[in-house]
């Protein structure tokens, strides 16, 4: 196994360490176990057995993940202490795809299992592992870095927006579900299958859904175990009582499925995947002809659901919560905005502020026949619009407006009509949506 080491200033008392996530004649290295230790205690999971930690690195493999991690310099702990081998901060990446429109898929930079342990906090260890990373992402020519937060109020600073958002609803199934059109819901058919059939479906099934739906970002390839009920990081034990239904098309053909864990009187979804509207319809019927449920819960709904409009009774249809989903970071602007779908044609002069320069500086975006072009310009263009890179990942997939963070503070208008001129070029295609968690 290779690693690379990097120690960003003599005065940082810690060794930055990035290595594949891989196993070696069938074991896992004592330097991956350790760090999967340091991700468990992070995320107050379970301390990871070598036979679990195997399984997960079977599954990382298939992504190419690496995983950094930030060590004690010197090597001395304490006593009693986790020894040096144990690292105080953890960090991983992987690269998938995001949907931006136009039938483009373009390539992302996932960072996920960042931990710092509480005893070497606000010491600039984030902060030198990000920044490191991000680095080599943007010299890899990635043009957009992604997360899923756990905690809303630390990536901002490091330029990451909050991209889409994700609806936790409850549906009202004491009578079934009633649709104002009943036969938009009744095409196909849909049969109970064992979870795990789902686990083999699942990859097939979502690069349809991913292709389909603007906004939503590549699977990890443990994906399928989570969405089976099959296993998960901290329980790689098949959990208890998880079903599943599948939705088959005319043609006989699988383009759906669901799985769910009932609670009686309630239901929560597990995950739903459906390549067709009439699919995504006919699974929630399914789901509402359950005896003694009372409720369907589901954590994943998006923000424009086709559900809510498509049940007659609108006020059993409740969102429980919503809360930030996918942020995104932009690394190379003139790469991300060109490969971005646009609806409508202009140009429009930013300045984009980025603490760490990745994305510093004024832009030209033109778009012509539904391409988006940008020039870098120099000090003499008066940029129309102010913004930082953090508020310029928020905008990319418009889930949010520029007349919104103008609102809010957080863009500046420097030439009359430029807000509204930038919210035209920047409509989307749709409300996006993230259906991935990592």
């Amino acid at each position: 196994m290779t690693y690379e080491r990097s120690t960003p200033a003599p005065a940082f008392p810690y060794e930055l360490r990035t290595f594949p996530v891989e196993a070696v004649d069938g074991k896992v290295p004592e330097q991956i176990l350790a760090w999967t230790q340091a991700v468990s205690l992070g995320f107050y999971g379970n301390a990871t057995s070598p036979e679990d930690a195997l399984k997960y690195v079977q599954h990382e493999v298939v992504d190419h993940r690496m995983a950094m991690g930030a060590y004690i310099a010197g090597g001395q702990t304490p006593a009693g202490a986790w020894g040096p081998e144990y690292p105080v901060a953890t960090y991983a990446y992987h690269r998938k795809d995001l949907n931006v429109g136009g039938g483009t898929l373009m390539p992302v930079h996932q960072i996920t299992a960042v931990t710092v342990r509480p005893s070497h906090r606000r010491r600039g260890i984030l902060r030198a592992m990000i920044t490191a990373d991000l680095d080599r992402a943007k010299a890899e020519g990635l043009a957009i870095a992604a997360l899923t937060a756990s905690e809303a109020t630390i990536y901002g600073r490091f330029g990451f927006g909050v991209a889409t958002h994700a609806c936790e609803i409850e549906l009202d199934t004491r009578n079934g579900i009633a649709f104002h059109n009943p036969s938009a819901a009744a095409t196909g058919v849909v049969e109970v299958a064992d979870a795990t059939v789902v686990r083999d479906l699942h990859n097939g099934l979502f690069a349809r859904v991913h292709n389909a739906s603007y906004g939503s970002i590549g699977r990890h390839d443990m994906y399928r175990l989570v969405a089976s009920g099959q296993g998960n990081y901290g329980a790689m034990e098949p959990a208890p009582n998880v079903r599943a239904a599948l939705h088959y098309d005319e043609s006989g053909e699988v383009d759906g499925y669901v799985t769910y864990k009932p609670a009686a009187p309630a239901v929560e979804i597990i995950d739903l995947l459906a390549a067709t509207d009439s699919a995504y319809l006919a699974l929630w019927s399914y789901l509402g002809s359950l005896d003694l449920i009372q409720s369907v819960k589901w954590k994943m709904a998006p923000v424009a659901d086709p559900l809510e409009w498509a049940v007659a009774a609108k006020r059993g249809y409740k969102r429980t919560d919503s809360e930030d989903h996918l942020w995104l970071r932009i690394l190379d602007v003139p790469a991300a905005l060109s490969a971005r779908e646009y609806l409508a044609d202009g140009s429009v002069v930013i300045s984009v502020k980025d603490a760490l320069g990745h994305a510093d500086g004024v832009f030209r975006l033109t778009v012509e026949g539904g391409t988006g072009s940008v020039e870098r310009c120099d000090d003499s263009v008066a940029a129309e619009l102010a913004m930082g890179v953090s508020e310029l990942s928020s905008l990319y997939l418009g889930g949010v407006t520029a007349r919104t963070l103008h609102a809010a503070g957080r863009v500046t208008e420097e030439a009359p009509g430029a807000v509204a001129r930038f919210d035209r070029l920047f409509t989307p295609p749709a409300v996006p949506h993230s259906m991935t968690n990592f």
